[in-house]
């Protein structure tokens, strides 16, 4: 892995495409893909930043979920990751990573697309943590679809529970157990500001997120709570490959960023532990763009 200390020209830091063609199913895995991404697991170094935390990260297992896991752990915090029962394999690598860090890691599995379960989830990740003050909302769903006569009803239906119901209803479960100094996170994208016409139901759930976090996060402050979101560009993860992207956009992706190549999720999460930290004090309501040169606007 790079040194990520040292200084580098960063459009050659990570790999660039062409990818090899890599399907598949939904969600996908970090195991499966070519190259290997990097969430931190040799090149994230912590410095205490967030001793004591308590945090639960949704989409944990894979991606940029993964990434921010290894990172607050390694800045001392205790994680719970939430992740499909189909990403088992991928969310014990994360937990062994979490434990080895020297904090502790709790596996939380279950669909984020059930209101029963999110609540559940609150519940059972504040009973295992000992409490919660960190609540990165993560989980998306992206699926390319060229026309909008393919977007069908469960298509559009089931972007939107993962995408924005989920991120209600855990919001919503959570800010009664969050105490003044928390902080709230969510993911949003350059969808939100730019979008493509293969995402749809996508895009519009990345601008629906960003209104959301900035409408809660004017709510939160009066309790003395965060919130702000954070709107990655093209980044290597199991989305892309899994259905997020057409096979010939994999082999380019990233391509047409003003890097030549796709973000690492290791790139991602430093904005994440700065949110979450105390670091972040005067930082509620923004969106932070991590996007390969793009901007948001």
């Amino acid at each position: 892995m790079p040194d990520r200390f040292t200084l580098q020209d960063p459009r050659y830091q990570y790999p660039a495409p062409p990818f090899p063609r890599q399907p598949q199913s939904p969600p996908g895995l970090a195991g499966d893909m070519q190259p290997a991404p990097d969430h931190g697991e040799e090149s994230y170094a912590g410095f205490g930043r967030l001793s004591g935390r308590k945090a639960l990260i949704t989409g944990g297992d894979s991606g940029i979920g993964r990434a921010v896991a290894i990172a607050f752990a390694r800045e001392g915090a205790d994680v719970a990751i939430n992740f499909l029962p189909s990403e088992q394999e991928d969310a014990q690598d994360v937990i062994s990573l979490i434990e080895a860090a020297g904090t502790q890691g709790f596996a939380l599995p279950g669909d984020v697309t059930d209101e029963g379960f999110c609540r559940e989830l609150i519940a059972a990740a504040v009973d295992k943590l000992g409490g919660l003050d960190i609540l990165v909302i993560n989980a998306g769903r992206q699926q390319t679809r060229p026309s909008i006569a393919e977007v069908s009803s469960e298509d559009f239906d089931k972007t939107m529970k993962t995408n924005l119901y989920a991120l209600h209803w855990l919001a919503q479960a959570a800010v009664p157990h969050l105490p003044p100094g928390a902080s709230v996170i969510t993911t949003a994208s350059i969808q939100a500001f730019e979008p493509s016409a293969h995402l749809l139901d996508y895009a519009t759930t990345k601008a629906g997120i960003v209104a959301y976090t900035k409408a809660l996060a004017e709510q939160l402050i009066e309790k003395g709570i965060r919130a702000n979101t954070v709107a990655p560009g093209p980044f290597w993860t199991p989305l892309q490959p899994s259905g997020g992207q057409t096979q010939d956009k994999v082999e380019s992706f990233g391509q047409q960023s003003a890097f030549g190549r796709p973000g690492q999720p290791v790139e991602l999460a430093p904005v994440y532990v700065l949110l979450a930290s105390q670091e972040g004090s005067y930082i509620t309501g923004e969106v932070f763009g991590v996007t390969g040169g793009k901007g948001v606007t």
